[in-house]
C-alpha cells in the first residue's frame, strides 16, 4: 500500500475513489437491511461496482451502527434506508464503569468481516477499504452525540475511559479486517468535527493514533474520514500518522489540500446528496470538472464523494462522475503532449 500511495501520486491522471456501496445494492435487486445483515449480500455489492466502475479502489459499507450493535445499543433497520441507533445505552458513570467491550461474535461484525473476506478473494484488481466507525463517533452513539460533547468538557477523565474502551474494540476489529486480506480501512470519524482542533486532538486524534499505529504497515492503509470537518481540525486529523485522509463537502477541497502532507493522499469531496443523488447529469459533470481542476495542482489529491453516496442515487449520475473525470485526464494529457 505504501507503493500504491506512491504509484497515486506520480501518476499524472487522477483517481477516484467515491466511497459507495448503496448503488450495488440497488442495482442486484437487495435491500439495505439484507445487505448490512448478510455478508454474501454485502460482497455481492461491492463486486458489482467493482465490475462496472474504473474506481481505483473498492470500499465496503460505511455503516456507522455496526460497532454500536454489538455493544448492544438499539438498532433500526429500515428496509431501504440507512440504518441508525435508536436509543441511549449509556446514561450514568457507572454505566460507562461497567461497560465491557464485546468480542467479535456480537452483533453483525461477523456478516461484515465475511462481506471483506468474500470481496477479497473477488476483487483482485484494485485495492479495498473495508468500513469502520472511529472511537469519538462511537463514543456518541453509545453516550448520546450531545451528551459527549458535554462530558469531554465536564468530566474528561470519564470521556476518556469510554473513548478507550471503544478505541480498544475497534481495535480489535481493524485488526480482524486485516486478516480478512483487505488492503485498508477507511475509518468514518464524522463527529469529531465538532470539535476544535485542540478537542480533536484530545477527544479523537489521540485514540486514532493508537489504532493507526497498530495496524497500518505497508499493506494495510488507515483512510480517516472526517466529513464534520470544516477545516477548522484538519491538522487534528493528520496528526493521527494515517496514510491517507477522506473529507466531506463542508470544506473548501483546495485549501484543505494545503495542510496535507505532500505524501500523503486526499480524498473528497462531491456532495453525496446534492450532486450524486439530486443532481442531473449535466450537474454533476459541471462539480467534478469545476473539483478537478481547484485542486489540479496537488498530485496527492484523489476524486472522491464527500461521504457514503445514499440509497437510490441514479446510476447515471455515476457514469457521468467517471466521464467528466475521463474527459479531465484526455485534456491532461494533451496539454502534457
Amino acid at each position: 500500500m505504501h507503493q500504491w500511495r506512491q504509484d497515486v501520486i506520480a501518476n499524472p491522471k487522477v483517481i477516484a475513489i467515491p466511497v459507495m456501496t448503496h448503488p450495488g445494492i440497488d442495482a442486484t435487486g437487495h435491500s439495505v437491511r439484507e445487505a448490512i445483515t448478510t455478508g454474501t449480500i454485502h460482497a455481492k455489492a461491492i463486486r458489482y461496482l467493482a465490475d462496472h466502475y474504473p474506481t481505483g479502489a473498492s470500499c465496503t459499507a460505511m455503516d456507522l451502527t455496526v460497532e454500536a450493535d454489538s455493544f448492544g445499543a438499539p438498532i433500526l433497520f429500515p428496509e431501504n434506508e440507512i440504518a441508525t441507533v435508536s436509543g441511549r445505552l449509556l446514561k450514568t458513570a457507572d454505566d460507562i464503569h461497567n461497560l465491557k467491550v464485546p468480542s467479535l461474535d456480537s452483533g453483525r461484525i461477523r456478516e461484515y468481516l465475511k462481506a471483506n473476506i468474500i470481496a477479497s478473494h473477488e476483487v483482485t484488481d484494485r485495492p479495498i477499504f473495508a468500513g469502520c466507525i472511529g472511537p469519538f463517533s462511537l463514543a456518541g452513539r453509545l453516550y448520546d452525540m450531545s451528551e459527549i460533547m458535554v462530558l469531554a468538557y465536564s468530566e474528561p477523565l470519564l470521556a476518556h475511559e469510554l473513548l478507550q474502551k471503544c478505541t480498544d474494540f475497534i481495535l480489535c476489529y481493524c485488526r480482524a479486517l486485516k486478516a480478512t486480506g483487505v488492503n485498508g480501512v477507511l475509518m468514518a470519524e464524522p463527529a469529531a468535527g465538532l470539535l476544535s482542533n485542540d478537542g480533536c486532538m484530545e477527544f479523537s486524534s489521540k485514540y486514532v493514533k493508537q489504532i493507526v499505529d497498530a495496524v497500518q504497515d505497508e499493506q494495510f492503509m488507515v483512510v480517516l474520514h472526517n466529513c464534520g470537518n470544516t477545516g477548522h481540525c484538519t491538522r487534528a486529523m493528520v496528526a493521527t500518522g494515517a496514510d491517507a485522509y477522506h473529507f466531506g463537502n463542508k470544506c473548501d477541497m483546495a485549501e484543505v489540500l494545503r495542510n496535507i502532507p505532500a505524501d500523503k493522499l486526499a480524498m473528497g469531496n462531491l456532495d453525496p446528496v446534492t450532486v450524486f443523488k439530486q443532481g442531473t447529469v449535466e450537474e454533476m459533470k459541471q462539480a467534478v470538472i469545476e473539483l478537478l481542476e481547484r485542486c489540479a495542482t496537488f498530485p496527492n489529491f484523489v476524486l472522491s464523494s464527500g461521504c457514503d453516496t445514499p440509497p437510490n442515487t441514479p446510476l447515471a449520475n455515476i457514469d457521468a462522475f467517471f466521464e467528466a473525470l475521463y474527459d479531465f485526464n484526455d485534456r491532461k494529457d494533451a496539454d502534457i503532449r
